[in-house]
């Protein structure tokens, strides 16, 4: 006699805990996808740069300055940023940033409709404008990752966003290339802003804090509350009116700890902007390639950077699975990366283009390794200021997108070659090194002092 299996009593089945939803790795998504088209849209005027170096007839430290344009303002306006986003929350806050900065990289398309001086200046002034509206957009990052994930799965998480900057050259680099090519530098930015504003109608509509999340559970919430996540930052509090903000700043730059991480991330940024700024003109004057064969080749790099990024955050957070200290997992592979990122000035003593590649891939994608700001800032960023926090990590990081560009094109400027910039930037990632292992010190959450 065959014994029938019954199917538990609608009592019973209602007892068994609900299994978690994922739903943060939706937003990790879309925050990686928005990130994509945020460092696409800084690299536009790279890729369009050779281009608009001979139509407008600019020296190299002039084309410097048109680089930098964006780092003064992205710089200027992180602290506001990171205001903004602590006083109306990351949704709000982060779609205009999105749609204000796409719609300012559409119209730098009409800087062709202009001539000498006056387009010199429309351009320069468009990417003070794109750099103001851009600066809530790291610090959105990590606030939101500091409330979506747990501390053992956040330097995954800010990993992932963060390597969107090697993937935005992956998947965009070859297109903006094939576009100058094909259709005039005009259509990058064209094609780039439209895209950008698209993105935006899709943040506005999907993303939403833990509390809010219509399709969040309880099973996931509880999941983050006990790992650790900030899930009532986004919780409609607005935490920019109840602290002073000074007095904060001060102490947090008065944290040793915290000083050693924004001067590293500094150094880090600086082979950032070299990547995003003079590396194509480097592939087309130094090695003599065409920009729509530089816009191919660049994408080798960007996919090794990528894939040192996803690999940063592996190994850290396997490393806190396993019992290693906060400071040891996240310390180990940013100076193990900026180590392996100093290889790029071999560059200087070979001549081989597959060799030159092959060297850059190796030091992008130690980069990429050593990419771990911004997980660091989600462990040590006070709880009540969260986005100030980060748009002062920011601020210190991006002064390089001031510096990078203009330091470069004076040393091009002085010596004809790029044999002294790659020696600049490698010297950079040392100097981050020294950051990390002799000022930082325990890394751990910064916790305000009461007056």
């Amino acid at each position: 006699m065959q014994t029938q299996q019954l199917k538990p009593a609608p009592a019973q089945a209602a007892l068994r805990p609900a299994k978690a939803t994922s739903i943060r790795w939706g937003i990790l998504a879309i925050l990686f996808a928005v990130t994509t088209i945020n460092y696409a849209d800084r690299a536009t005027i790279s890729i369009a740069g050779p281009e608009l170096k001979k139509l407008l007839g600019l020296s190299a430290v002039e084309m410097g300055y048109v680089f930098s344009a964006f780092g003064w303002s992205y710089v200027l306006a992180q602290l506001p940023g990171g205001w903004l986003l602590d006083r109306f929350g990351s949704k709000i806050t982060y779609f205009f940033s999105i749609f204000l900065w796409s719609l300012f990289t559409l119209l730098m398309g009409g800087v062709g409709f202009l001539t000498g001086g006056a387009a010199v200046a429309t351009l320069f002034c468009l990417r003070l404008l794109v750099g103001a509206a851009e600066a809530p957009s790291f610090p959105g990052n990590s606030r939101i990752t500091s409330a979506w994930f747990p501390t053992n799965e956040r330097g995954r998480a800010a990993a992932i966003f963060n390597s969107a900057q090697y993937f935005a050259t992956v998947l965009f680099a070859p297109l903006m290339g094939w576009l100058v090519h094909s259709h005039g530098w005009q259509s990058v930015f064209y094609v780039m802003g439209a895209l950008g504003i698209g993105m935006s109608l899709v943040w506005l509509r999907w993303v939403h804090g833990p509390r809010q999340h219509p399709r969040v559970n309880a099973a996931e919430l509880a999941y983050l509350e006990q790992g650790g996540a900030l899930v009532d930052i986004e919780n409609g509090q607005r935490s920019g009116a109840k602290i002073d903000t000074w007095p904060v700043i001060r102490q947090l730059l008065g944290s040793r700890m915290l000083l050693g991480v924004y001067i590293g991330q500094y150094c880090i940024t600086t082979l950032t902007y070299f990547f995003l700024t003079w590396f194509p003109v480097y592939l087309v004057q130094e090695r003599g390639m065409t920009i729509l064969k530089a816009g191919f080749v660049a994408a080798l790099p960007a996919i090794a950077g990528f894939l040192g990024g996803i690999l940063g955050g592996l190994i850290s957070d396997r490393m806190l699975q396993h019992g290693a200290s906060l400071s040891v997992a996240r310390k180990t592979p940013i100076v193990g990366g900026m180590l392996l990122a100093m290889s790029m000035i071999v560059c200087n003593y070979v001549e081989q283009d597959w060799i030159v590649v092959a060297v850059m891939s190796l030091a992008f994608f130690g980069k990429g390794v050593g990419a771990l700001g911004w997980a660091v800032v989600s462990d040590t960023s006070p709880k009540e200021a969260g986005g100030l926090s980060g748009g002062l990590f920011n601020t210190f990081g991006n002064t390089a997108a001031i510096t990078t560009p203009i330091a470069i094109g004076y040393i091009l400027e002085a010596t004809g070659s790029f044999a002294g910039a790659l020696v600049f930037v490698g010297a950079n990632a040392l100097v981050a090194i020294l950051c990390y292992l002799f000022v930082v010190g325990d890394i751990r959450r910064f916790e305000f002092r009461q007056r």
